[in-house]
């Protein structure tokens, strides 16, 4: 059944709305539980009150004295004298509830109970009398019986003023009942069918007389009564229930709506985002902690993807402006080689003087485009997959052996050094010597050639060494130190073509040292000179 009424609902056209969607599926749950309830409380209520009555049956049974039985089975259609049960008038007899029944006070009289009606006549209130007996009184529904273990049942109908005949069994289930029943009062009941199809709940009772063989007394009353009572209180429940689904469309309805305005809000926010503004925020703290949550993921996504896009926006103007200086780097030199080229056409070569010249110029300049060509691909390689070839190397012996190199390049500017031997580490020799040739032609070309003085230091610390190239150079201003390592950046005051070089210097330097795993870092002010801090992994001795 729950299948069904699963397939039933999966096939009826869902709500696109999500507040609809919450209100159908509180008020289906609501629905079914009061449905599960109802059927719980049909179940328990049904055995509740048959129980009850079978008690109470039993109760009624058992108060009357067994002789009674047996003389009412031998009299035939008529009761004694001396015993009635609950509902005739001998007050020797009083009834506690109905249908209960109590035998004769000893000494009472039965005169005195209205037998004054002479034997066989029916009395005043239409009962039909036997002799000095009076009839058996029950309910209207109710019947008594007695089953003989050689299949007599014996239906007290006409004595009872049932409305009904007594309901019977088949002789092998009695059969059963006689093995199994005791004389207990256990609350057991059997539910039996009518031959007119009526339903009726039976009670039993063993009857024995010394040497005679054990028979059966049977109690039943329709059910129907019964089921009434329980389908009232069905029918209070069922429009209990329906009250109370109403109730919750009604409450529900406000609740959801309330519920919901945060991620409406959530969706007016999301209505405004697009690439132009992606610095707006859906709003957080709104008292649901699900939906802040949702809220704060959204907001980390919308921040990542802000600082994509201005990444992207930075590499793609980076890309523009590198393609820009290197075309323009390019075209200086080639345009300078086209000049002389043209020059030597024109008759120039004839002059050995001019030819020498003009051969020398395009000579440089076309060292010049190697150079870049050779440090644009070097960039390349390092901003791809860097291939270094590491080794255990000693960075003050490797500065040792460029002293000579270096004090060339100086002239006659002052060259100070300050190593700490003995600091070891994985480098690759010839990126660590050009990482320090560069730093150091760089400061040669931004200090006075007779004033200027660099310093170099080598010093370690735990597992960081740090190289520091010191000038005291016309510096750099605050608004170009950030730029500093960008490819083809020169500064108007310090870093001017006039110095020659491609102005690549510093982002191969910067390349490499993040190939090691290092950092590169600069501090100057204008007329106070610049240093540069490489700080690099080394090892523990």
């Amino acid at each position: 059944m729950i299948a069904r009424l699963s397939g039933f609902i999966s096939r009826l056209p869902s709500p696109r709305s999500l507040r609809k969607q919450l209100l159908a599926i509180s008020l289906i749950i609501l629905s079914v539980l009061l449905l599960l309830i109802g059927v719980l409380q049909y179940v328990l209520m049904r055995n509740f009150i048959y129980t009850n009555r079978a008690e109470s049956m039993e109760t009624q049974l058992r108060s009357v004295p067994r002789e009674f039985y047996f003389t009412f089975l031998n009299s035939g259609n008529s009761t004694p004298a001396d015993l009635s049960i609950s509902g005739a008038s001998d007050p020797s007899w009083t009834t506690d509830t109905p249908g209960m029944v109590k035998p004769e006070l000893p000494g009472a009289s039965p005169a005195t109970s209205g037998g004054d009606a002479a034997p066989g006549e029916n009395s005043p209130d239409g009962q039909r009398m036997g002799g000095d007996r009076r009839p058996l009184l029950l309910d209207a529904h109710t019947t008594i019986a007695i089953y003989s273990p050689d299949g007599t049942f014996k239906d007290f109908q006409e004595d009872t003023l049932s409305d009904s005949a007594a309901p019977r069994m088949t002789n092998k289930e009695y059969d059963e009942l006689l093995k199994h029943t005791t004389d207990k009062q256990t609350g057991e009941y059997r539910l039996i069918t009518a031959e007119d199809g009526s339903e009726h709940l039976a009670v039993f009772m063993n009857l024995r007389k010394p040497g005679a063989p054990k028979m059966l007394l049977q109690m039943s009353v329709a059910t129907g009564p019964l089921r009434d009572v329980i389908m009232q209180q069905l029918m209070i429940f069922a429009g209990l229930a329906v009250i109370a689904l109403l109730a919750g469309l009604f409450l529900y309805l406000p609740a959801l709506r309330k519920t919901l305005v945060p991620l409406s809000n959530m969706g007016e926010a999301a209505q405004i985002i697009d690439a132009g503004n992606l610095d707006v925020r859906f709003p957080v703290n709104q008292g649901q902690t699900e939906i802040d949550k949702l809220s704060q993921s959204f907001n980390g996504m919308l921040e990542r993807l802000e600082i994509s896009f201005h990444n992207e926006r930075e590499a793609k103007e980076q890309m523009r402006r590198f393609a820009a200086d290197a075309s323009h780097e390019l075209r200086t030199p080639l345009t300078s080689i086209h000049g002389f080229l043209e020059v030597l056409l024109r008759g120039a070569a004839d002059n050995k003087d001019q030819l020498y010249g003009a051969l020398n110029s395009m000579h440089g300049e076309s060292k010049r485009i190697n150079k870049l060509v050779e440090d644009l691909l070097l960039l390349a390689r390092m901003d791809g997959a860097p291939q270094l070839r590491v080794k255990n190397l000693l960075l003050g012996e490797v500065i040792d052996e460029m002293q000579p190199q270096l004090l060339v390049l100086a002239a006659n500017r002052k060259v100070n050094f300050d190593i700490s031997y003995g600091i070891r580490g994985m480098y690759d020799p010839d990126k660590i010597k050009q990482v320090i040739l560069n730093l150091f032609h760089n400061a040669v070309q931004h200090t006075d050639a007779e004033q200027g003085t660099i310093h170099i230091s080598l010093h370690a610390r735990d597992t960081e060494a740090t190289l520091t190239v010191r000038d005291n150079g016309s510096g750099i201003s605050a608004d170009h130190l950030p730029h500093v390592f960008d490819r083809f950046y020169r500064s108007d005051s310090s870093r001017t073509r006039k110095y020659g070089g491609s102005g690549l210097g510093l982002s191969i330097t910067k390349s490499i040292v993040d190939a090691h795993n290092g950092n590169i870092s600069v501090e100057s002010t204008l007329g106070g000179g610049t240093v540069f801090k490489v700080s690099l992994p080394c090892l523990l001795d």
